[in-house]
């Protein structure tokens, strides 16, 4: 069996029942036939009147239809909204085009109406239209490096021209070239270089620009070659281009470019170079992202110094927008680069190109056959809560339930469908979404609206017998008039409000009657439990079918429930009765139950805190004895300490006595008492928990009282020896300083030289006097 019939015979299987999937209503809280519905796609409403036992809460009306028909509800009483779907507009294909709009996707225009969680699938057919109009622009990089390439291009027209009339008739070809924004670093703003920015050997060269558009897309060979000839190299600085920058332009400026409504359009980039991507730019200062605004002045992109690059993602968001698909014909060098961002485009090929671009026209055919053939049926903007599958029906259909239908290999003139399966996860109000193929204009416009409400043609007097004259029936159940209240609406609220008497049937703000009845008049009437017994207590707290199993029996079939609680026989015991009463594992060597630290239950001790099991006889997380008794050991064993008075109260768990050696055989204690000496005793732990016997030993260590005359004898020498020995300090130290001073004197003196001169300035202390008239005689 071929593929194309093995899809539709499962097809055919699944609407006949053989895959259908298990009709649940997981119900949730039921007040209304609207909660229901909205509950489950398979939950429906039994709007029968008196459907309900007595005790019975309106719940139970909602089910799935086999459940309601089983418990008794006609089928002609059953609430169940369907989905409904209507063909707005559905325009036959087209097999070939004649100047006029072909249609290539049909149906054009659904209407649905989902129950939430109910799934709806309806077709779609396809069919390429035998010879659809191609607009190709050949976008080529001009920097320096493309110089040899550009030789090959002048001359291309022609061949590419023969290449597309193979397809159609209705060919169009434009032209437009890119280097990079003419800032620092992407380009040399020296003056002279940007008028010439190619090597200073290479004449014909142009002004450097980001990206030019030359010639709109045309059918007229001549003017196509012409105009490139007239095309020559320019250059920049940096390795990677500004081929997004150009590629969004391109995309953008449909009236620039001359986009036909009606084509295949398709860009061509050429370039042996990678690519600059959004935050490039603020390499330049260049902060303001793109904007994917059309920004062309004489052909110019004119805020390419003034705008970022734009991303991948905005690429990719404008091209599949305006159904343009690109062709990426680059060396082998950049080759890998651009197989990554083909990735992230829909719908683009990537083609390795000479060195010298020779084989630009058998790539370009190539590209276009495999863009042509491959048919991908996907979505855009789809709605909240909304989830859309596709099943491809052709021979070479890719993988069914996913987020986008494959056909691959689909020849001109085949026709071939997609079952779309649209599924409403929640309520909303009127959304629309749009289905169609990428890289195609055609387009199928899905309306939806959800179905969350019951119609059940109820009548619209409200004093219908059913509800004691005091209300209308809404979908079987009583929609009471003001004032009144209950199931059937026969209780008056008198002068209270509704909530008043409500909160009465609340335990602690709680759910009202534990959600397991109905708030009469203050009172909680309380419902049946599944099994047909009843909920009882003030608010419906109570049942009798929810206590404890064991071995799958209520209470171990020893007992019986009451109100969550298991009330065993006489000879059992156990929170759910699984035990026969009995101590045999309980008892001690001393025939005691639990050496008293425990209770007996279902024949195993449970101890109280810290015992351990099986017979609770030690305690790991106790406090030690040895520190918590010590003081009623020394006022019993020597009547002293903190329960010196009152030691036969405080210490009437303790039975001690003084030996000169210890009987007992457990772990000796030794502590100091209230007068400094050392106590040791043992202890003994009895039955119970605070219950001691202990022995004490009558010789307690007690320190030897200090010599007071000797330690002050021995303070008074220490204070004279100690000033002794400072004064002699405080004299060596004078001393060893006088000491210093004299041998500094002396090696001065040493130093001193006298010279043996007479004084001129000295005059001898005898002085002789003569006297002039003295004659000698």
């Amino acid at each position: 069996m071929d593929p194309c019939g093995l899809v539709l015979l499962l097809l055919l299987m699944a609407r006949n029942g053989s895959f259908q999937q298990e009709e649940v209503c997981s119900k949730t809280l039921i007040n209304s036939c609207n909660d229901c519905i909205q509950s489950g796609p398979f939950c429906v409403w039994c709007k029968q009147l008196n459907f309900t036992n007595a005790g019975e809460q309106e719940a139970v009306r909602c089910n799935t239809k086999a459940k309601l028909i089983a418990k008794g509800c006609s089928s002609g009483e059953i609430v169940f909204p369907k989905n409904f779907l209507d063909v707005e507009k559905e325009e036959a294909l087209s097999s070939r085009f004649n100047q006029q709009e072909p249609v290539q996707l049909s149906p054009q225009k659904i209407r649905l109406s989902l129950r939430p969680g109910l799934s709806e699938t309806f077709s779609v057919s396809f069919k390429r239209v035998e010879g659809y109009p191609v607009d190709l622009y050949y976008l080529m990089d001009l920097s320096y490096s493309m110089k040899d390439d550009l030789k090959n291009v002048k001359e291309l027209g022609k061949n590419l021209f023969g290449a597309l009339k193979q397809f159609t008739e209705h060919a169009q070809i434009g032209f437009g070239a890119f280097v990079d924004k003419t800032v620092l670093p992407f380009t040399n703003t020296n003056e002279e270089k940007l008028q010439k920015p190619c090597d200073e050997d290479y004449q014909q060269c142009q002004a450097a620009f980001g990206y030019r558009h030359v010639l709109s897309l045309t059918a007229s060979e001549k003017d196509f070659r012409q105009k490139v000839n007239e095309q020559f190299i320019s250059g920049n600085l940096d390795i990677p281009e500004g081929s997004l920058d150009a590629m969004m332009q391109a995309a953008v400026c449909r009236d620039v470019i001359g986009w036909r409504n009606s084509s295949t359009r398709l860009i061509v980039l050429t370039t042996d170079a990678g690519f600059h991507m959004a935050g490039d730019g603020k390499l330049a200062g260049i902060l303001e992202p793109n904007d994917e605004k059309c920004h062309m002045k004489n052909n110019l992109y004119t805020q390419s110094s003034h705008m970022d690059y734009p991303s991948v993602g905005q690429l990719a968001m404008q091209l599949g927008k305006n159904n343009i698909q690109p062709i990426f014909a680059v060396t082998n060098e950049v080759v890998t680069v651009y197989q990554q961002l083909s990735k992230m485009i829909p719908k683009s090929e990537v083609g390795v190109l000479s060195s010298d671009s020779r084989n630009v026209v058998e790539l370009i055919e190539a590209a276009y056959k495999r863009l042509s053939s491959k048919v991908t049926l996907t979505h855009d903007n789809l709605p909240d809560d909304v989830r859309v599958v596709y099943t491809p029906i052709c021979p070479n259909a890719g993988p069914a339930g996913g987020s986008e239908g494959v056909c691959d290999n689909v020849p001109v003139g085949q026709e071939i469908m997609f079952n779309v399966t649209v599924t409403a996860d929640s309520c909303m109000t009127e959304k629309s979404f749009t289905i169609r193929p990428l890289g195609i204009k055609d387009t199928l416009t899905v309306t939806l609206t959800t179905e969350c409400e019951c119609h059940c043609d109820d009548s619209l007097k409200t004093d219908q017998d059913h509800c004691s004259h005091k209300g209308r029936v809404t979908c079987g159940i009583c929609s009471c008039n003001e004032g009144f209240v209950g199931q059937f609406c026969n209780c008056s609220i008198g002068d209270k409000d509704e909530e008043s008497l409500r909160a009465f049937c609340r335990r602690e703000n709680g759910t009202e009657c534990e959600g397991r009845g109905d708030c009469e008049c203050g009172r909680c009437k309380c419902h049946n439990t599944k099994n047909g017994g009843t909920y009882y207590g003030k608010y419906c707290e109570c049942d009798n079918e929810h206590c404890e199993k064991f071995q799958n029996k209520l209470c171990g079939g020893n007992g019986r429930c009451d109100c969550g609680i298991c009330k065993c026989s006489t000879d059992y015991e156990g929170t759910a009765c699984q035990c026969k009463k009995s101590e045999e594992e309980c008892k001690t060597a001393n025939k005691t139950v639990c050496f008293g630290r425990g209770k007996c239950r279902c024949n195993h001790c449970e101890c109280n805190e810290g015992y351990q099991r099986p017979l609770c006889r030690d305690c790991f997380g106790c406090p030690d004895p040895c520190q918590t008794k010590v003081n009623c050991i020394e006022c019993q064993g020597f009547e002293s300490g903190a329960f010196k008075k009152n030691c036969s109260v405080a210490c009437s768990s303790i039975t001690s006595e003084k030996v000169e050696q210890f009987t007992i055989t457990s772990k000796q204690c030794q502590h100091k008492d209230s007068e400094g000496c050392w106590i040791k005793f043992r202890l003994h732990q009895l039955i119970g928990e605070d219950n001691y016997k202990a022995e004490i030993l009558s010789q307690r260590d007690c320190p030897e009282p200090p010599n007071v005359i000797a330690i002050i004898s021995a303070a008074v020498a220490s204070v004279a020896l100690i000033g002794i020995l400072l004064l002699m300090l405080i004299k060596s130290l004078i001393y060893f300083k006088d000491l210093k001073e004299y041998k500094k004197f002396e090696n001065e003196k040493k130093k001193s030289k006298w010279a043996e001169a007479d004084n001129p300035l000295f005059k001898d202390a005898t002085t002789t006097v003569q006297n002039p008239t003295f004659t000698g005689e």
